[in-house]
């Protein structure tokens, strides 16, 4: 589908985007994304140089705007740790964020030490990249451990807790939109959705709500899907999804691009 053409967009909107989330709504001029910013004429150049703030500005422009001392939403922040298990973990250890056991190992001589500080069964992921419950292993194995290991890069390893369900909260700006459960089939571990787990929307307490919204202040997120288990009596952090999917959305009949479109023309992010 084509970019909102810039001359059709009214003039004194002012809001500008980059990247195609809110290329659906007609009152904010979506420039679509170039890798040179030359390639952009220069009218959309002035565009983006003058404008208050740039709306989904991609990971690539994100940084070059924060450094320009331009706002963008989502923040730049949210791009820093999209898709990246080892920086989150490390931002969650750092300010405390409850969480599960979660070590990375470097180098052949730090992955050896692994089983002395992980009993099977534990967790092993593709700490970067890795999106929609792909790059997700249950070790319960030497075996399984060794093809884990065959891999290139880091080894990324957490406890295993032993839940057929968690809790995906949505934030948008500093509100949570949409709240519900992801329940494993019977077969897998993984509840994501993109796995054969199914929506439910019993409550979900206060309590997630509460961390889950913590959790996106402290690190300066505004446009993320947080899971959240409950284990033991205590709820924990698994990770920000800066790509989360909007089935949720669709399930509830919430219209999730006019949605994002209305708190954005409303001030409300």
């Amino acid at each position: 589908m084509a970019m909102t053409d810039p001359n059709l967009c009214p003039a004194n909107s002012g809001l500008v985007a980059i990247g195609a989330r809110l290329r659906h709504c007609s009152r904010i001029t979506t420039l679509g994304f170039r890798p040179n910013f030359s390639d952009y004429s220069l009218k959309q150049q002035q565009q983006l140089i003058s404008a208050r703030r740039i709306l989904y500005p991609t990971a690539f422009y994100a940084s070059l705007f924060n450094a320009m001392g331009k706002p963008t939403f989502p923040s730049v922040h949210t791009y820093t740790f999209a898709m990246d298990k080892i920086r989150q973990t490390a931002m969650f250890q750092m300010l405390g964020v409850p969480h599960p056991k979660t070590r990375v190992y470097y180098g052949p001589r730090q992955k050896q030490t692994i089983l002395s500080e992980f009993s099977f069964p534990f967790i092993a992921k593709i700490p970067r990249g890795s999106a929609r419950g792909q790059g997700v292993f249950l070790i319960t194995n030497p075996k399984d451990l060794s093809t884990y290991l065959n891999r290139k890069g880091p080894a990324y390893i957490q406890e295993y807790l032993a839940l057929d369900r968690d809790m995906r909260i949505i934030i948008i700006g500093r509100d949570v939109v949409l709240a519900y459960w992801r329940v494993a089939p019977a077969d897998t571990f993984k509840t994501n959705i993109s796995q054969g787990g199914h929506i439910c929307f019993d409550p979900v307490p206060a309590a997630a709500l509460d961390l889950a919204l913590s959790t996106a202040d402290k690190c300066g997120w505004d446009d993320v899907g947080i899971d959240i288990v409950e284990s033991q009596g205590r709820f924990l952090v698994l990770e920000g999804n800066m790509k989360y999917g909007t089935k949720g959305f669709k399930t509830v009949g919430i219209d999730y691009k006019q949605m994002l479109c209305d708190k954005i023309l409303n001030n409300e992010v």
